[in-house]
């Protein structure tokens, strides 16, 4: 999560008194002081534990703190690789990380604790269906706004995308569109989530072509109504790593049939399979694509997310898979609706 860094910065010039005093107006949160000089460009940083080496080596209250402070610190710049620094940040055991400019001026600060990455990607999540095998639930709420644990089942990806850093987030509406363009109104953890209204159904990926202001280079589309543990990190990781052009994440699928299936040919029996199981992959209406993709989506016409899949394909464009492992609900019918109820329910799920 990105945070108020006001309280985190400090004057090199300020002594070590200063510097106690600064960190215990810290206390329940991050004790980290990001350390400035008089053109605000970071110098250092500064921890108890650096107060407390710096007194046991003979310093006093009164010596400043550019003495003990750390001039070897870790930081980002605005970067598409950032999500890769952070795994190695975390494991350092770092928890607040400034984002600098090119003059070292602190622009942000990003809370490991709380943020899992800093995707560079946009996110479209479509939200305009009619939820018609949940009536009479989607009579007057929209799919998307049904709570499940008493939060709406948008807002749990939603969530998830800011935690992973994403802060270009739209939401294609169609069915009860004021309700959700309600929903939105007010920024959400501090990113703002904007409506886009489809003049007309469009189908499943159509009203991406709707969206002009993508800023990356890759977009996440997904299904709102999804219930799903899924790590965005790791599959966009995935997706960098093999070059693709549309990733889609799948499901393991498995259909069995409980009599014997026979081979033949023709008339002629040539064996008897025992109650087979055929394993498969399943769509889970998650896809990160490359933007220069998107160009051939035509505004305004309807267009599923299979066809568009197919017509990569046929093209030669390389698209990819990504397995989820975890948890991934459909919120499609009153079973699942009941499923997720349950799901939501125990301690266990995150």
């Amino acid at each position: 999560m990105r945070q108020d860094i006001s309280r985190h910065l400090i004057f090199d010039n300020a002594t070590l008194k200063d510097a106690l005093v600064a960190l215990n107006n810290l206390s329940g949160g991050i004790m980290t002081l990001f350390v400035i000089d008089k053109e605000q460009r970071m110098v250092g940083t500064l921890t108890d534990g650096d107060l407390r080496r710096g007194l046991i080596s003979g310093k006093t209250l009164t010596d400043a703190i550019a003495s003990v402070m750390k001039r070897d610190f870790c930081f980002l710049r605005r970067s598409a690789d950032n999500y890769r620094y952070l795994r190695e940040l975390k494991q350092s055991h770092i928890h607040l990380i400034p984002l600098l400019d090119d003059d070292n001026r602190i622009l942000d600060a990003i809370d490991l604790c709380s943020t899992v990455s800093m995707l560079p990607i946009d996110a479209v999540l479509m939200a305009g269906g009619k939820g018609e095998r949940l009536r009479p639930l989607t009579l007057d709420t929209p799919k998307p706004l049904l709570q499940i644990g008493g939060k709406a089942i948008i807002d749990y990806n939603i969530d998830a995308l800011i935690r992973n850093g994403v802060d270009n987030i739209f939401v294609t509406v169609n069915y009860l569109h004021e309700k959700i363009e309600e929903h939105f109104s007010n920024p959400r953890q501090g990113t703002s989530v904007r409506c886009v209204l489809e003049p007309k159904r469009l189908g499943t990926i159509g009203s991406v072509a709707l969206i002009d202001d993508l800023k990356h280079d890759h977009v996440l589309v997904m299904n709102s109504d999804l219930l799903t543990t899924l790590s965005f990190e790791e599959m966009f990781a995935h997706h960098i790593d093999h070059q693709a052009d549309l990733t889609m994440a799948v499901i393991p699928y498995t259909v069995s049939i409980p009599f014997a299936i026979l081979s033949h040919e023709g008339d002629s029996v040539k064996g008897l399979i025992e109650k087979p199981t055929h394993n498969y992959l399943a769509n889970a209406g998650i896809y990160i694509i490359r933007h220069q993709m998107l160009s051939r989506i035509k505004s305004g016409d309807y267009l599923d997310a299979p066809d568009f899949i197919e017509q990569l394909i046929t093209d030669g464009h390389k698209v990819c898979h990504y397995r989820i492992n975890g948890t991934w609900i459909d919120i499609g019918s009153p079973d699942d609706f009941r499923y997720a109820q349950e799901l939501m329910s125990r301690p266990d799920f995150r």
